[in-house]
């Protein structure tokens, strides 16, 4: 009797389904594994499983047909803005319906500021917010702060981070306004003292005794960021007068600086970004510098700035590259996230990319055509899906 009691329920606990979720045939990228083939995704218990082929829908309590779709991990957004700032967004309005499911606050918060943030934002987003900490303890509160250089402390800075390690993941220079180096020579004395990289996005103009050079070659350190790459007020990447890609550009990256996109509501020039990929020239790591105004006219989140650099040349693999692997490199948060290796959290994108004619704008108002368009068409975040535009987890009704 004991035998038959201990036989039944081994058949019991065999019959039950082993995944929670199952995305059948979709054609899977991720990078991480060097998977690019149509593959079956298994989630159980917020994590990923099982990637395989002609996995049993039977072995799953929900199954969802993702053939004609891309499955890859969940897009990793560098460079957004949900605190602090005056346009910030809130996270999960505006990036998880995007299949992004971490984001990099870019410099909202400072040292005096990060707490709040951790409990308004961080701690009531289903979406995985990190920060890039600001080297001004007010953070990202306007220009008189911004160049306030007597609230740049390197030791203040760099203690917040060490005491909120899990959270902050860098050092933000933004918006300063004033002459020379000191704001980036502060912030990299903080990213040393905590050993974070730093981000940087300040202005070059004649009067500000900064150059692009200088900057990336005697400044940043390998593995520090510079955003807004295919700017010219941050950065000169191509020479203004000739169109060929400055030198000192493949020496910085040769030296280990990163570039980030950044695209933002004035951050991306088309004569700049199609004259740089024509040489070769691709950014590292694709973020959106997402805010009120740059999500609306600019229509910068992830889906929409993939989608422009496909339009420019870029392979669907190397941009996933750079929305997922690449960028939890960057902030030291590989194998962590940014890929669907198994016993990895289940964070997943999944999209289709339409062909046709498409219209896509820079962040000038200026338009250019393309012919392939990322649309996202659900989001899974920690094995909950949080996103399904057409209801694909959704039985259909019989009338």
């Amino acid at each position: 009797m004991r035998f038959l009691s201990l036989f039944t329920l081994a058949a019991l606990a065999w019959s039950q389904p082993r995944y929670d979720l199952l995305l059948k045939q979709g054609h899977v990228i991720d990078p991480a594994n060097r998977i690019d083939a149509v593959m079956d995704v298994a989630v159980a218990d917020g994590k990923i499983a099982r990637v395989a082929a002609n996995i049993p829908a039977a072995e799953s309590r929900k199954t969802i047909d993702a053939q004609g779709l891309y499955v890859t991990p969940g897009l990793i957004d560098l460079h957004a803005h949900v605190f602090g700032y005056s346009g910030s967004i809130l996270p999960d309005d505006t990036a998880l319906p995007a299949g992004t499911t971490t984001i990099v606050d870019a410099g909202g918060a400072g040292w005096r500021t990060f707490d709040d943030m951790l409990e308004r934002i961080i701690r009531q987003s289903k979406t995985r917010v990190l920060s890039l900490i600001n080297i001004v303890g007010h953070g990202m509160t306007g220009q008189a702060f911004e160049d306030n250089v007597e609230d740049m402390e390197p030791e203040k800075t760099a203690a917040k981070i060490r005491e909120r390690r899990q959270h902050i993941v860098g050092i933000k220079v933004a918006h300063f306004g004033g002459y020379g180096w000191v704001a980036l020579d502060r912030a990299i004395a903080a990213g040393n003292l905590a050993s974070v990289p730093v981000m940087v996005d300040d202005k070059i103009f004649t009067i500000s005794g900064r150059t692009s050079k200088e900057k990336l070659l005697s400044k940043l350190r390998p593995g520090d960021l510079h955003t807004h790459v295919f700017n010219d007020r941050q950065l000169e990447v191509v020479d203004r007068f000739n169109g060929k890609l400055q030198p000192y550009i493949l020496e910085a990256r040769k030296r280990g600086v990163l570039f980030d996109l950044g695209h933002g509501g004035g951050s991306f020039l088309w004569p700049v970004a199609s004259k740089a990929m024509a040489q070769g020239f691709m950014p590292d790591t694709i973020s959106t510098d997402l805010h009120s105004s740059s999500i609306m006219m600019a229509e910068s989140d992830m889906p929409n700035c993939i989608s422009k650099m496909l339009s420019l040349g870029m392979k669907l693999d190397d941009a996933i590259l750079r929305s997922t692997v690449n960028p939890a490199k960057a902030i030291s948060r590989f194998p962590e996230i940014g890929t669907l290796g198994a016993g990895k959290v289940a964070d997943i994108a999944v999209f289709r990319v339409r062909d046709g004619v498409f219209a896509f704008k820079d962040a000038w108002q200026h338009k250019s055509m393309g012919t392939q368009k990322l649309e996202i068409m659900m989001t899974v975040r920690a094995g909950e899906t949080v996103y399904d535009r057409d209801g694909l987890g959704y039985p259909e009704w019989n009338k």
